[in-house]
């Protein structure tokens, strides 16, 4: 009978310590809950300086909440890109003359993988550098209108409804088709009607009706949207008089209540500081900071957030709760990468280098090189009535290839 009594009282010390650890876990750590309630504890936890710190793309580490520094500045728009080496594809425009929106979703997914083992590598070494995250500023899906816009070989070219088939299936590559993590995080930029020239894109003006701006400039933005993209940039210029990135037509009337867009607004780099530069629409940059916070802007590429946004709360043109609405998306995005879970239970995180450059990859890019080539004109070839194409060894014994070879 004593020993019963010992086998009991060890069993409910046993259970009494098991649910005191479990209690000692937060709950933004509990991988059992839905992520809406571990972002909620995670914003419960942390300060307001803590908060405005990870406002921006280079955001600070929190070590007593266990978060690591992080900087969300990437880019994928044809394979992973800064970060050494990489399986190069053809250039977005080049992908996109293939019409084979099944291609560059493998061609993303390829890209993706890539992209994960880099981070699962560099993560490994504590070696959270620029060009190692999971999110990435891609696809652009402005369209190209203007030849003197020098970022149109970015774009998929001058169709929207081609932007927005390519565009999605690049989204939907990226990040992948695991039910409860995202391979990595995809972007929309840059919103919108952003297609050059480059010299005035800092302080232009673009007015534009509204059949125009729906048929054409925000018809892949709206695709992408109901693609799940998560992330969408707002541009440099201003629209029919509103600054993208604290313009209410654009971030809150059609974005966020039309389209009822679930992921976070990035502003394009140093976009902010244009809107009280060169466009002058409002006096400085706390002003800017506090209007940009309450219009929809969640993570700044650039450090006015980190700045301002105290001075912006001081003066009572923001709250707390703005900035916790401010921080929420972007803190969404991160679990559903998986950043706060155990590694073992995410099926990305097995990635390593075998997975960066390989065999499959290489072919993969080759094949989508052969299928980006265009013949225009099959025209004849000088005095002759033969054409060109098929090549014949009889009339050309020679073949000067030009181009550019680009790599990251």
């Amino acid at each position: 009978m004593n020993c019963f009594n010992t086998y009991r009282f060890i069993l409910f010390f046993c259970l009494c310590m098991g649910f005191a650890n479990a209690q000692k876990t937060p709950a933004y750590k509990n991988q059992s809950l839905p992520i809406e309630k571990r972002v909620d504890d995670l914003l419960k936890q942390l300060t307001i300086e803590e908060k405005i710190s990870l406002l921006g793309f280079e955001s600070k580490a929190v070590k007593r909440l266990d978060i690591p520094q992080y900087n969300w500045w990437n880019e994928s728009l044809h394979g992973v890109a800064r970060a050494g080496k990489a399986t190069v594809f053809p250039q977005a425009l080049g992908m996109a003359a293939t019409f084979n929106d099944p291609l560059l979703n493998e061609v993303a997914n390829a890209i993706s993988t890539e992209a994960r083992a880099k981070n699962n590598m560099a993560v490994a070494k504590d070696r959270r550098l620029q060009y190692m995250g999971l999110n990435f500023w891609s696809p652009n899906i402005n369209i190209f209108r203007d030849p003197r816009w020098g970022r149109g070989q970015e774009t998929y070219g001058e169709d929207p409804f081609l932007t927005g088939k390519m565009g999605t299936a690049y989204v939907k590559g990226l990040q992948g088709t695991d039910p409860k993590y995202m391979k990595t995080a995809a972007c929309a930029k840059h919103f919108a009607v952003h297609s050059g020239p480059e010299k005035t894109r800092h302080s232009i003006d673009v007015i534009v009706d509204e059949k125009d701006l729906r048929e054409t400039y925000l018809y892949a933005f709206k695709k992408l949207v109901d693609a799940k993209v998560e992330t969408v940039m707002c541009a440099y210029n201003r629209v029919n008089s509103e600054p993208c990135c604290t313009g209410k037509t654009l971030l809150q009337d059609i974005l966020r209540k039309e389209w009822k867009f679930g992921g976070h607004v990035v502003t394009d780099c140093w976009a902010l500081q244009d809107i009280y530069e060169g466009h002058k629409t409002l006096p400085n940059s706390v002003t800017v900071v506090a209007e940009a916070i309450k219009r929809g802007v969640n993570m700044d590429c650039g450090g006015l957030l980190q700045k301002d946004a105290i001075n912006a709360l001081n003066q009572k043109l923001i709250t707390a709760q703005d900035i916790d609405n401010a921080l929420a998306p972007t803190l969404r995005t991160q679990f559903k990468l998986g950043f706060y879970d155990k590694a073992e239970d995410n099926p990305y995180r097995k990635y390593g280098i075998d997975s960066i450059a390989n065999t499959y990859h290489r072919k993969l890019s080759l094949k989508m090189a052969e299928q980006s080539m265009v013949l225009l004109k099959n025209g004849q070839f000088g005095d002759s009535k033969t054409k060109v194409l098929p090549l014949k060894k009889k009339i050309i014994n020679q073949l000067w290839l030009l181009g550019q070879m680009q790599a990251h």
